[in-house]
């Protein structure tokens, strides 16, 4: 699983990746985190407003920090 974190380094960006390493080791999932701070890299994903969230090249999330919940949904195999 490739999941991507993008935004510039700001508190709920943190948070977003927070979540996502809690919901990856309470799950045990195998998965390449990367984040992605450059604009122009995060408008390729139509992305407008950060944090936003991509997983397998597909944006679920942006301009918010995602529920536990709502990651653990995503990341099902």
């Amino acid at each position: 699983m490739e999941i991507k974190i993008l935004g510039v380094g700001c508190p709920k960006c943190e948070r977003v990746e927070e979540n996502v390493k809690k919901v990856i080791d309470d799950i045990g999932i195998h998965a390449e985190v990367e984040k992605v701070t450059d604009i122009v890299d995060m408008m390729k994903y139509g992305v407008m407003m950060t944090p936003a969230l991509v997983v397998n090249n597909e944006t679920k999330c942006q301009g918010r920090v995602p529920s536990i919940e709502e990651i653990k949904g995503w990341f099902q195999i």
